[in-house]
């Protein structure tokens, strides 16, 4: 998504980076950059909002659920996986839905 209109900083890499930015995860240098960026782009700033909203729904409906150990190391490490540029090869990501959901939840 673009809006066609020329800015410091990319549309593609902010929103490669949004929810790095929704987390605060990046460096004070990289949110002063990217809050520039919404206020003279509202494509991306409308993306930011809807993100932004999801986030704080699911937070809301599902904040109170623990997350077992064994499936929370799983996906951070795919996250690490992706944020490295590694491929997640396509039975990782499929294996679990081939499974009954007896075999799912061990």
């Amino acid at each position: 998504m673009s809006c066609g209109d020329p800015h410091e900083t990319d549309c593609s890499e902010v929103l490669d980076h949004l929810y790095e930015f929704l987390d605060h995860e990046m460096p004070d240098s990289d949110c002063t950059k990217f809050e520039s960026h919404f206020e003279e782009c509202s494509p991306c700033l409308e993306k930011y909002g809807l993100e932004q909203a999801v986030k704080k729904l699911v937070k809301r409906c599902c904040g109170q659920d623990d997350v077992p150990t064994d499936l929370r190391a799983k996906v951070m490490g795919r996250i690490d996986l992706i944020r490295s540029g590694q491929a997640v090869p396509e039975h990782d990501l499929t294996a679990s839905a081939e499974l009954p959901s007896s075999a799912q939840e061990s």
